[in-house]
């Protein structure tokens, strides 16, 4: 705003006494956040100079400041239409007609500016879910960590998913892949019968789907169907031998049952396919400790640390370290992480 308002101040030479003395306080009172005044100021300036863009612009801004996104749209474009180059306009015509609703005219005035933030929210709300994606991800890029373009962005990306979802039941509706959706629907829904049953006709379909073995033994994790589970990830770690994350899952499925020299095994894989994961690291030392392996449980559970400052995985490493060094008879260390593993506790809660 304060680079268009020095646009303005440029534009006074050509403008009247009276012109000039409206553009100055309007320009005042907008710095001082004084909506109503600026907009009184700005209208008086384009009635004393009807030829002047910049008076139109101030205007604009002005309503713009106060909330009337739909009011600010004819000045801006009477601006334009004076001076179509003139630095600033376009770029507060198209947030005035996104903010007022008119997605769809607000684009081409977005894209000229690049003003890849607004631009990708406008063809957001007119279906261009696609071009959304990439201007919110390169706005992103440019702004890291703001919680809008976030927003925006997973919007998009679901409503994107969820089209391409659709397109596909529609096409192929008794597909191993639209069964694979329905299992996925009724999983987040916590309908596990209803999973279980998609689930096993795509895999009836098509055996070979890469994931389908997977989802589903993540479906018996979470009903603590171990068994179940490890029969599954085994079947997904024999098709996808280099996924860590079917490693990992195989693995921790084996420790829950108490079968540590082989959940150790499948850890020690998962951690070599896919080095410096805090969860691997976790479950690995929790098997080496099972295994009687005080040095290497200490050694990946110090390597979670280095990963995780807090968190639950660091607080219960730990507590791992803890028993580790208690065995060993070093009380002085065994209490320090038993202190750090209860600030974490509580920092949890």
């Amino acid at each position: 705003m304060s680079a268009l308002w020095f646009v303005v101040l440029l534009a006074w030479q050509t403008a009247s006494n009276e012109a000039l003395d409206r553009l100055k306080a309007g320009g005042d009172a907008l710095k001082q956040s004084k909506a109503a005044e600026a907009v009184a100021e700005f209208r008086k300036a384009t009635e004393a100079a009807p030829e002047l863009p910049a008076a139109f612009v101030g205007l604009g801004q002005a309503l713009m400041q106060s909330g009337d996104y739909r009011g600010a749209v004819a000045p801006l474009q009477r601006a334009l239409e004076l001076n179509p180059d003139l630095p600033g306009a376009r770029q507060l015509l198209g947030f005035a007609l996104l903010a007022a609703g008119y997605a769809n005219e607000a684009i081409p005035h977005l894209e000229k500016v690049r003003a890849l933030d607004a631009l990708g929210v406008a063809q957001l709300k007119t279906g261009k879910l696609t071009e959304a994606i990439a201007n919110l991800q390169a706005a992103l890029a440019q702004r890291p960590g703001d919680v809008d373009l976030m927003y925006y962005l997973g919007r998009a990306s679901g409503l994107l998913s969820r089209q391409t979802f659709e397109q596909l039941r529609t096409t192929g509706p008794e597909s191993a892949r639209a069964h694979q959706i329905l299992g996925e629907t009724y999983a987040v829904l916590h309908n596990t019968a209803g999973a279980e049953q998609e689930y096993k006709e795509a895999l009836r379909l098509r055996p070979a789907t890469p994931g389908l073995h997977l989802e589903l033994g993540e479906l018996y994790a979470a009903e603590s169907q171990w068994e179940k589970a490890e029969k599954e990830f085994r079947a997904e770690a024999n098709l996808q031998p280099g996924d860590a994350e079917a490693a990992f899952r195989l693995g921790n499925a084996l420790l829950q049952q108490g079968k540590v020299p082989d959940a150790r095994r499948e850890l020690e894989r998962a951690s070599g396919l896919a080095p410096g994961m805090a969860d691997v690291l976790y479950a690995l030392g929790k098997a080496a400790s099972l295994d009687g392996d005080p040095a290497a449980a200490e050694k990946a559970w110090l390597a979670v640390l280095d990963i995780e400052k807090d968190g639950p995985l660091a607080g219960q490493a730990h507590f791992g370290l803890a028993g580790v060094y208690r065995q060993r008879g070093n009380a002085a260390k065994a209490d320090a992480e038993m202190k750090e593993f209860q600030r974490l506790q509580k920092a949890g809660r």
